[in-house]
């Protein structure tokens, strides 16, 4: 019964390009979620992942590669953000607030003008079960590019993370990182789309990172639990789907945010209890 309750979903192609797809996406958004929580771009997630809507509707109306409209509108909003904050007295997260719900409406508006036989709601709710190969295509490249580029510069974009001042002082260009790190960001939210669709994936880009820095201190093992918790989330998220008949986006970040929930308390060194257990013993 088990063995059959396991095996079902691998018995339809949708679900099994679902399953995989959706591994690919959490492992990618699990190492990019390492760097967000260490620098503190939580709001800056959010901000790129919304700016992208306007980006993917006007690529779609042009015929071009969703992917290729959604990064350039996501590169956009962080050299928008970044020159009115160097231009003005307005802070950082001001400025992010006030661009990516600047550029989310324009998307909103333009969703609502554009006719056409595509459903593109999906792209604010995902449609990971009924992904067309194009956009396999697109996400797995998006991907692999952003786990190369992490990997090859990991010590540089640690130290970047942790310390941009020493960076500095030993000769890395922060500038060249900051924008990098702020591409990659919108190269995974172009990822993340098919999955989980645009107001989900801020949580994929933070979630298991903010969960793998509650379980450990060290940023390899970090990195390590977060790509899978990712995997693991959305493996779990698309059976819930599947099983329980709802919307599949909806249960890998819910997934997600349960294995945080338990980190809370159940983390051996940070968590609640944990804290508590130690606080007794001192005492």
């Amino acid at each position: 019964m088990f063995w059959q309750w396991l095996t079902a979903p691998w018995q339809y192609e949708f679900m099994v390009r679902a399953i995989l797809l959706s591994v690919v996406v959490g492992l990618v958004c699990g190492a990019l979620s390492c760097y967000m929580v260490l620098r503190g771009w939580a709001l800056m997630g959010d901000a790129i992942s919304h700016a992208v809507l306007p980006g993917v509707i006007l690529a779609h109306v042009l015929n071009l590669p969703l992917a290729l409209g959604a990064f350039v509108f996501g590169v956009g909003s962080v050299l928008t953000i970044g020159f009115v904050e160097s231009q003005t007295r307005i802070k950082e997260d001001t400025v992010i607030g006030i661009v990516f719900t600047g550029f989310f409406a324009l998307g909103l508006v333009l969703l609502s003008k554009v006719k056409s036989t595509i459903d593109l709601t999906h792209i604010l709710f995902g449609n990971v079960l009924g992904i067309s190969n194009t956009d396999i295509y697109q996400t797995v490249i998006s991907s692999v590019v952003t786990l190369t580029i992490l990997f090859l510069r990991q010590r540089d974009f640690l130290l970047f993370c942790f310390d941009p001042t020493h960076a500095r002082s030993i000769g890395i260009n922060t500038n060249l990182f900051h924008y990098l790190l702020l591409s990659l960001l919108s190269l995974t939210a172009v990822a993340g789309l098919q999955a989980v669709g645009i107001i989900l994936v801020v949580a994929m880009l933070i979630t298991p990172g903010a969960t793998a820095y509650l379980l450990t201190d060290r940023f390899d093992r970090m990195l390590g639990l977060a790509m899978g918790l990712g995997a693991a989330a959305a493996i779990v998220g698309n059976y819930v789907s599947f099983y329980l008949d709802v919307a599949t986006g909806g249960c890998i970040v819910l997934v997600q945010t349960l294995l945080f929930g338990l980190a809370v308390f159940f983390a051996p060194k940070h968590g609640i209890l944990a804290r508590k257990f130690w606080a007794k013993i001192d005492l």
